[in-house]
């Protein structure tokens, strides 16, 4: 095998794992090429490849998947990638390796099931809002629709973590990472008019949970999960819809509307975009009706 006599550091890792593995030509080529294309990205942004970090890969991995890219392909990319600063690593080249937190997209997983944007109206609007329950279940679903947090985030959330002037919440989620999120004005709306119902304030001097039964008491998962069921029901006929499925709609819409892979990745708190992944297809789906919409023979 002949590479160019420039001995960068991607030519000495593909030498180096072609003697001590005895790869094919073919996957050593593969190698070289993911790498390449990844270290002139990294080179557009001032970096280099040896100094990359696991943020430069998730947005390379992001860029790649709006692009369309399958998670075949992603998975080779990371397969690449892995090999690579596992490498150096060994070498003594870096100290770390960014490549450890990154996993590989899981082939084949399902899209859980997914509302469009006037089922959504029709379940958020389903709550009898003139008691005080209605108007609770009401100021769940809107601000679980309008920020995608997940149920357990949902019902320990607290007063000190909401921001009505910013319009902001803190969200503390999986392993305790906290992410702020922005609930947006009809979200916000409805959180103002339940806290200031007297019954809800009249409870807050003793409990610091924002959602709470009619005893005062903080909400359970089962709950949410059956009350969300029963508005869906009630709404569209489904039965099969959960809180999940509104923390779905979230991210599929957000999508649908222009935002990509790495932005609702943060929004709902995934600390791997491979997790995110799972919405490559709306992505692409997207793209097509753009090219369809927008080009002169589309």
């Amino acid at each position: 095998m002949q590479f160019e006599p420039k001995e960068n550091i991607i030519v000495k890792f593909c030498n180096s794992i072609w003697i001590e593995r005895g790869l094919s030509s073919h996957t050593i080529e593969s190698y070289k090429r993911d790498l390449l294309q990844y270290d002139l990205w990294l080179n557009e942004k001032s970096k280099k490849i040896i100094d990359a970090s696991s943020s430069d890969l998730n947005q390379y991995c992001a860029r790649k998947m709006d692009a369309g890219l399958s998670a075949s392909s992603i998975s080779r990319f990371l397969s690449s990638i892995k090999n690579f600063y596992t490498w150096l690593e060994q070498n003594h080249l870096r100290d770390d390796n960014p490549s450890k937190l990154i996993d590989s997209p899981k082939l084949g997983r399902r899209l859980p099931k997914n509302l469009n944007e006037i089922d959504v109206d029709k379940i958020l609007d389903s709550p009898k809002i003139n008691t005080i329950k209605g108007l609770r279940d009401k100021c769940i679903m809107e601000l679980m629709y309008a920020t995608g947090m997940r149920i357990s985030e949902l019902i320990n959330l607290q007063y000190n973590q909401i921001d009505l002037d910013r319009s902001l919440v803190k969200v503390l989620g999986k392993g305790g990472k906290e992410r702020i999120l922005p609930i947006g004005e009809s979200a916000s709306k409805w959180l103002v008019t339940y806290l200031n119902n007297d019954k809800v304030s009249s409870f807050a001097q003793n409990n610091h949970f924002v959602f709470i039964t009619d005893k005062g008491k903080p909400l359970s998962r089962k709950t949410c999960w059956e009350m969300i069921k029963n508005y869906a029901f009630k709404s569209i006929g489904k039965r099969d819809i959960s809180p999940h499925t509104l923390r779905h709609a979230f991210a599929t819409h957000l999508l649908n509307n222009g935002a990509d892979l790495r932005t609702v990745q943060l929004l709902l708190g995934h600390s791997s975009l491979s997790t995110t992944q799972i919405y490559t297809h709306v992505a692409k789906e997207r793209l097509v009706n753009f090219h369809l919409k927008h080009h002169p023979r589309g």
